[in-house]
């Protein structure tokens, strides 16, 4: 069972006091340190029998238990007796393949015990960890304080990855009205960037919600002390999601804009075939005509009658070629 934790450890009054290995019997002692004392365990893709173990402990109820090991939840806030489950999606923005990956981050709440069961390599917590362990002040609110902590970690990598992408957009932007680039594989890179785009949104809107209630507050294993901060978290996904979605109104557009220069360009294609077939069909024509070989057509007995077909030719197909130049058809 060792595999799956990544950490465990026991804080009174903000500061650590013990780091059990195991965490049979982790909120005993928590429990034991005295008020302002509570337990924080760390998992990573725990199985259905190695959170079992931990669940039984720490009175988890089994619908939470089955959502944490399953993963693949929608972003939400559930209240069970004894215990307050939170699921969040992480994302990570790789600017090498200009792609999003995503993970999951679910959190168990009690009166005195925190429990973070991570799937996916995103938006480690290793060194959030450290970070509130240097902030005291902020960790002496116990389980609220990382959860507040955890979700702000978690939107602030919203926040990276919007980054990220609205590089990336510019540069899409810039090659769609860049002279020469329409082809397949512009449109290709915008419905790659559009599902990069879902991905987020799969994120960060159905988030609002469970956000908007956990700073509202009355929620059960919340300390109202944290409310100012997860008020702060809710705002910041706002303008997260704000963002997401005003991306997605771009790129709209910005396919939109390419469709039609495609159109354009298979128009502008369209006219030069037919000119350039008009062109030719005039000296067909007049071959056709004189090759029909009757015996008393005008012209064949003439010693002049070949020179001027050929220079009917010439002279009709320069001024096609004259016209359709001036109309910007060639």
């Amino acid at each position: 069972m060792t595999r799956m934790i990544v950490h465990c450890a026991i804080y009174r009054d903000g500061r650590p006091v013990a780091t059990p290995a195991d965490p049979a019997g982790s909120l005993a002692a928590a429990r034991a340190a005295g008020r302002g004392g509570f337990v924080w365990i760390g998992l990573f893709e725990p199985t259905t029998e190695e959170l079992d173990e931990v669940s039984t402990e720490f009175g988890l109820h089994p619908l939470s238990v089955e959502d944490a090991v399953s993963a693949h939840q929608r972003p939400k806030v559930e209240a069970y007796q004894g215990s307050l489950f939170v699921a969040l999606k992480t994302l990570g923005y790789h600017p090498d393949g200009h792609a999003v990956t995503s993970g999951e981050v679910m959190l168990f709440v009690g009166e005195d015990f925190v429990m973070t069961v991570r799937h996916g390599a995103d938006t480690p917590l290793g060194e959030l960890r450290h970070e509130l362990e240097e902030q005291p002040e902020l960790l002496r609110y116990g389980p609220s304080a990382v959860l507040h902590s955890v979700c702000d970690r978690v939107v602030d990598g919203y926040v990276d990855v919007a980054v990220g992408l609205q590089a990336d957009l510019d540069e899409l932007e810039a090659d769609v009205f860049a002279p020469g680039r329409v082809g397949r594989d512009i449109a290709s890179r915008i419905y790659g960037y559009k599902r990069q785009l879902v991905t987020v949104r799969r994120a960060t809107g159905p988030l609002l919600d469970p956000m908007l209630r956990l700073e509202r507050g009355g929620v059960p294993f919340v300390r109202p002390e944290a409310l100012p901060y997860l008020r702060d978290v809710a705002d910041h996904l706002a303008r997260a999601n704000d963002q997401v979605e005003g991306m997605d109104r771009l790129l709209s557009d910005i396919l939109a804009a390419n469709l039609a220069q495609v159109s354009v360009q298979q128009n502008n294609d369209m006219r030069k075939i037919s000119a350039w077939a008009a062109l030719a069909a005039v000296p067909t024509m007049i071959a056709g005509v004189y090759g029909m070989n009757f015996d008393d057509m005008p012209e064949l007995r003439q010693p002049w009658g070949y020179p001027a077909a050929v220079g009917v030719m010439v002279t009709v197909c320069l001024v096609l070629h004259r016209v359709f130049k001036r109309h910007g058809w060639l």
